[in-house]
């Protein structure tokens, strides 16, 4: 009975948050898509550390598994969660109902193992996904959708949609040409989209540097596209062990290399000058119904 009546006062807690961010808010939500070109980098680990110290740094962030068929950033934190989009969907919840906190209190939403048939919704059913998701406009400062890896059609939709993209990749020949393929892929169907380069699993300082300026420069010349190096993460030992321990790394080893890259990167994302415009996150549902036709 205990456990029922906390869980209200959570609830009733969010929803009035939510209610004040309307009124007492000016900055429009910025919207966020994380992806890489190919699984197995590291992708949501650097969504869920990227949050983290984003909302160390006083934002108000809200982290979305969008990664189809992997929807794993409960498991990277240790959390049993109650409900995730696909109850959103299916018992017609309000997105409120499904918004989770997990470690510092960074409020999240799960995928659902059954997350693929978003893609398949009718019309109906996804009117009100889209009208739940507009609810979250003005109510966090970043929304993070940690999408699946590859050039899917879906992914691609939310890539075109968000503000702007961090794509993910590792020094490997193989995660390299594939992050080429997915950056040329989606400047096909947007001129101006905006790329974040994030090197992972980096044995130096030079390698990372190296792995990202390589792909800005060859962007730049091949697709008279700009993209931009937000910084790297060593390849630390500490990072399996925090995963092992389903813990986020910056938390449970926060003087590891790799908890110092990604504060660094954090640093550098917030500093680069990325007031580009942008209509919240209204926008980018408006951009998703387009896509979505």
């Amino acid at each position: 009975m205990s456990d029922q009546a906390q869980r209200l006062r959570e609830k009733l807690s969010v929803r009035s948050a939510a209610s004040s961010s309307y009124s007492s808010k000016t900055a429009k939500t910025r919207v966020i898509a994380v992806t890489s070109g190919k699984g197995g980098v590291g992708k949501s680990n650097v969504s869920l550390n990227f949050a983290l110290c984003l909302q160390q740094k006083g934002q108000k962030v809200v982290l979305f598994d969008m990664d189809v068929g992997f929807a794993n950033i409960d498991v990277l934190m240790g959390i049993s969660t109650r409900r995730n989009i696909v109850d959103l969907i299916d018992k017609r919840l309000s997105i409120w109902d499904i918004i989770e906190r997990g470690p510092n209190d960074l409020e999240f939403v799960a995928g659902g193992s059954g997350l693929s048939q978003i893609f398949e919704l009718d019309e109906i059913k996804l009117h009100y996904f889209f009208e739940q998701l507009t609810h979250l406009h003005g109510y966090a400062d970043t929304i993070i959708l940690d999408t699946s890896a590859g050039m899917s059609k879906d992914t691609l939709r939310f890539l075109l949609a968000a503000d702007e993209v961090i794509l993910v990749t590792t020094p490997e020949p193989t995660a390299i040409t594939d992050a080429y393929a997915l950056v040329k892929m989606a400047h096909s169907q947007k001129y101006d989209i905006r790329f974040n380069i994030v090197v992972n699993r980096a044995v130096g300082g030079k390698e990372g540097k190296v792995t990202g300026e390589k792909l800005v420069l060859v962007a730049r010349e091949f697709l008279n596209l700009e993209m931009n190096m937000l910084g790297f993460i060593y390849d630390d030992v500490h990072v399996s062990k925090a995963v092992k321990k389903q813990q986020p790394f910056c938390l449970a080893y926060p003087r590891s290399k790799a908890a110092n890259c990604i504060r660094n990167l954090t640093e550098a994302y917030l500093t680069g000058g990325k007031e580009a415009n942008t209509e919240g996150m209204k926008g980018f549902i408006s951009r998703l119904r387009v896509l979505w036709k």
